[in-house]
């Protein structure tokens, strides 16, 4: 009931940002993130129509795929510290987030062919493939399709059904809080200012409570992070292809992936990615698995290390 009147409140003070100041602090928000995003990206045509993306850095790249609710700009932020350990950095946004476009076929097998396509229009030949939750889902079938332009092949807290079942259980709260999201980029401005715990742990699958024990920087990355997913509005059909290829039984035949993979996880993921993990590392001949025991779906705390490690497998030749 707690968690149920606490969404009941936050959809109700949600209604607040159609009138006097919350309109127009919700009108800057969103305009300030469509600025950000046109500023720093490009986009291509492809056979499966436009594809944005970013490069940031110098230095040899890695392209990561963002996860859900995210776009380029999510993978900028997840690789940061990678392209501050001497890497460039290739995001693009998948089939339906932001400027790409979202045709028929959205499956991560169309989106990892589609991103061979970027590579040719950047000149370049093979690279690290990193993907991080639902993105670990095309990241493993670049890495499966295309192992003559992939290096190494890095999953982080990976989104996928190995079992038959779907990991991800929402409570009748949370599917209140995110068909909400998905509705409007107003309830979601909303609900992340009254309401951040809940975002972070519906949205982030990881602990509020966490975040009282991070240094500030952390505390500013996760708020970054759901930051971000602004403007939800170009971004729902992304999120929906993703739930809907995330909670299916998952086709990848991941026993025939034959480049070096690393697969990181936290074990307190509220999307319960580090069995996931488990299951991956099983299956993935030679895959190497690190699982941190706290950080929730965005490695809180462990950005650091998190870098470190990935940064040290890509340095190990192919």
């Amino acid at each position: 009931m707690t968690a149920r009147r606490t969404v009941l409140m936050a959809l109700g003070g949600a209604a607040l940002a159609g009138a006097g100041h919350a309109t127009g602090a919700f009108r800057a928000t969103r305009a300030q993130a469509e600025r950000l995003g046109h500023g720093r990206s490009s986009v291509i045509d492809t056979r499966a129509g436009a594809l944005e993306y970013a490069v940031a850095g110098h230095g040899p790249p890695v392209m990561m795929i963002h996860g859900t609710g995210g776009g380029y700009d999510q993978g900028l932020l997840f690789a940061a510290r990678l392209r501050d350990r001497g890497f460039g950095i290739v995001a693009p946004s998948r089939f339906g987030y932001l400027r790409s476009a979202f045709p028929d076929d959205a499956s991560p097998v169309h989106q990892a062919d589609t991103l061979v396509e970027l590579l040719d229009h950047l000149g370049i030949d093979r690279l690290p493939v990193l993907g991080g939750s639902a993105g670990a889902l095309t990241a493993a079938e670049f890495a499966l399709r295309h192992p003559d332009r992939c290096s190494h092949l890095g999953l982080l807290v990976p989104a996928a059904n190995l079992t038959g079942r779907d990991p991800v259980a929402f409570t009748a709260a949370q599917r209140l809080a995110v068909g909400a999201v998905l509705g409007s980029d107003a309830v979601f401005w909303a609900l992340a200012r009254l309401a951040p715990g809940l975002m972070l742990r519906t949205l982030l699958a990881t602990d509020p409570a966490l975040l009282e024990t991070v240094s500030p920087e952390e505390r500013a990355r996760a708020q970054a992070i759901l930051d971000q997913i602004l403007p939800v509005s170009r971004k729902a059909d992304g999120l929906r292809t993703d739930a809907a290829w995330a909670g299916a039984p998952s086709p990848t035949a991941h026993d025939r992936i034959a480049v070096p993979t690393l697969i990181l996880s936290c074990e307190d993921d509220l999307f319960g990615t580090a069995e996931t993990a488990r299951l991956l590392a099983a299956r993935i001949p030679g895959a190497e698995l690190t699982i941190y025991p706290t950080g929730g779906h965005i490695w809180l705390g462990h950005d650091t290390e998190v870098a470190d490690r990935i940064a040290a497998f890509l340095r190990t030749a192919p």
